[in-house]
């Protein structure tokens, strides 16, 4: 049975917004693009901001407070200066606000930015924040907090705590196979997904995935048919066990046939709550977040309006 739900059509492109608004930047500090934060404040004075209110934070786990802020004091469209962690935390706060955000993807992993076709070139990054066309975009939500583009359990949230950061950004999606194989201790455990009500999974599994988007984690194509904008999320499940069946698991991930492994299924549903029989690792847009024996996971349709590139770029 085709348990896809329809898709809603893209967000028609909308008259670019008037630069002479209140626009905020939630900046992390130690995150690098381009000519820097000197360079992104200039080009928003050229192009006309009126009234810009700047706040830079040292982690992401800061950022909340900072978009917070915003919001009071009136912010029309924030800008998120990092990574997928600095966005997640940023996008959990503007969640249901209706207030747009541009990314400017300045961190070691932007796989939102990637899915979307938000470049790694700050002069554009700028344009697309303020004149691109406002989408509004799913986000899924597990235990209460929001995530963009994928959230895990089990080995994929082991991966996640223990995956070297200066390996990462030297070699991308090859770091995590090969971190994934140094920790292959991860173990089976009982696990029992419902989906939308229904029974879906009950045996022995090393790893759960929930997709936003369909390039994941260490940029492996992980979710062919994901859309940000389609009311629903991918949900795969793994039951490979040791070196062996990760390796030939993570191997095809990487070359983009998830769905061709022996040891990985795939569905599609809008609510989605999994029990383990032992408490497992966690992690929501590459941040780890501890263990939980349950999990409750739901798609928001439309959370989030996110400033995107024109059809044509």
């Amino acid at each position: 049975m085709d348990t896809r739900t329809a898709e809603r059509p893209d967000t028609a492109p909308t008259p670019a917004a008037p630069t002479a608004g209140t626009v905020a930047v939630v900046a992390h500090r130690k995150k690098t693009f381009g000519g820097g934060l000197d360079e992104l404040r200039s080009r928003l004075v050229g192009a006309g901001v009126g009234r810009l209110l700047w706040y830079e934070v040292p982690k992401s786990r800061k950022a909340p407070k900072r978009v917070r802020a915003a919001l009071d004091s009136g912010a029309e469209l924030v800008l998120v200066w990092g990574g997928d962690g600095m966005v997640q935390r940023c996008a959990d706060t503007l969640a249901g606000s209706g207030v747009p955000m541009g990314i400017l993807p300045a961190g070691t992993a932007n796989l939102f930015a990637v899915n979307l076709g938000i470049p790694v070139d700050l002069p554009e990054a700028v344009r697309i924040a303020l004149h691109g066309r406002r989408r509004e975009l799913d986000l899924g939500r597990i235990n209460g907090e929001h995530f963009a583009v994928m959230a895990g359990a089990g080995f994929d949230g082991d991966l996640i705590r223990d995956a070297d950061r200066q390996l990462k950004g030297r070699f991308g999606r090859i770091a995590y196979v090969w971190t994934g194989l140094r920790h292959v201790r991860g173990e089976c455990v009982r696990t029992r997904i419902r989906v939308d009500g229904a029974d879906w999974f009950d045996d022995e599994a090393s790893c759960v995935l929930f997709g936003n988007v369909g390039t994941i984690t260490g940029g492996i194509p992980a979710f062919d048919d994901a859309r940000p904008d389609d009311g629903a999320l991918e949900v795969g499940v793994s039951t490979a066990s040791g070196a062996v069946d990760w390796a030939r698991t993570l191997g095809r991930m990487a070359a983009g046939h998830s769905e061709d492994s022996p040891f990985v299924r795939i569905t599609r549903g809008r609510r989605i709550k999994v029990r383990f029989d032992a408490p497992k690792t966690y992690e929501l847009d590459g941040g780890a977040r501890g263990t939980a024996k349950r999990l409750k996971v739901r798609v928001v349709p439309g959370a989030l309006t996110v400033c995107c590139p024109d059809p044509a770029h």
